[in-house]
């Protein structure tokens, strides 16, 4: 490591391999750079409440003249939420997360928030979700977030919801529909509709067809549907090719949670691709996504078989 103080800049430099590295990009998540009585710059460390007259970026050296690329992929089964965005800035961005109180959602909606972006934590507690709001402060001070109530299983809670963010007269730059329940015993909404189907798929279609414009006067803006590798393992279709609107919402004898799971799920891609296909002209971009075989999340919380299986297959798969 060295320092040319005719140039003001540090270095890192190998004795062997000659490689050199430097200081560059903007600080880490959380830090800030202030200045004292004297003149002297340091640096202040929001998160873990310190300060240091050393530049935090030199944890974070970039080399001079990087290699090729390598063919290993840059992310993999290993990566964190916060390591996929680490480096970028997002302030000024606005982002609408359902079911963003614990699971997938809560690090999703962290990350985003502690790397700048305005997050709208979508619950349909809104108890649960200002607890998530807190967690997110307590990492945070200065993290711009807040909590709203949307209950998917309630079409005129989406309508509210989307009414209330309207009116903020805010843009909204990325809908991430995360919210799902699975395994849970066959029930109708207040809408008369199977809970899994509309919780799932209906309840989201809904919030992106209010919520279309204000994503298009933001472009370019991005909606990213969670789905599931398990949209497989159905077919909403009748025995001539036809869509069959009978298994979308089942009756009662007809109901097998897994399978309403799983044609929820093709739901969510299917309506993710046509919403590309319509929008992407217009800036707004749409993609679905597999998030993890049987990640442990609170998702199987509704039956104690499901729990079980979840819990065996903890030890071989991704962790929140």
């Amino acid at each position: 490591f060295s320092c040319s103080h005719l140039e003001e800049k540090t270095q890192w430099e190998h004795p062997k391999s000659g490689k050199r590295k430097r200081v560059a990009g903007d600080l880490p998540y959380g830090w800030e750079q202030e200045t004292d009585e004297n003149g002297q710059v340091y640096f202040v460390d929001h998160i873990n409440k310190r300060t240091t007259y050393l530049d935090p970026r030199l944890a974070f050296t970039v080399e001079d003249n990087p290699a090729k690329p390598t063919t290993r992929q840059k992310y993999d089964g290993n990566s964190t939420a916060m390591e996929i965005l680490q480096g970028r800035d997002l302030s000024g961005k606005v982002v609408i997360i359902t079911g963003a109180n614990s699971g997938i959602g809560f690090e999703t909606a962290k990350s985003l928030a502690l790397h700048g972006a305005y997050v709208i934590l979508a619950c349909r507690s809104l108890s649960r979700g200002s607890d998530a709001v807190q967690r997110i402060l307590g990492e945070w001070h200065k993290a711009k977030v807040e909590a709203m109530t949307l209950d998917l299983a309630s079409l005129q809670s989406v309508q509210h919801f989307a009414e209330a963010f309207k009116s903020k007269n805010l843009p909204l730059h990325v809908l991430i529909c995360n919210a799902a329940v699975f395994g849970v015993p066959w029930c109708l909404t207040e809408d008369g509709l199977e809970s899994t189907f509309q919780v799932n798929h209906l309840g989201h279609f809904y919030l992106v067809q209010l919520l279309e414009e204000v994503l298009r006067r933001s472009s370019p803006a991005r909606v990213v549907v969670v789905a599931s590798e398990s949209h497989r393992f159905t077919e909403i279709k009748d025995s001539s090719g036809k869509l069959d609107f009978s298994l979308l919402s089942p009756s009662k004898k007809e109901y097998w949670a897994m399978l309403a799971y799983n044609r929820s799920k093709l739901c969510n891609i299917l309506f993710s691709n046509e919403l590309n296909r319509r929008l992407s002209p217009h800036g707004v971009t749409s993609n679905s996504l597999h998030p993890g075989n049987m990640i442990y999340s609170s998702l199987h919380r509704h039956w104690w078989v499901y729990t079980l299986l979840f819990t065996l297959a903890r030890p071989f798969t991704k962790s929140m």
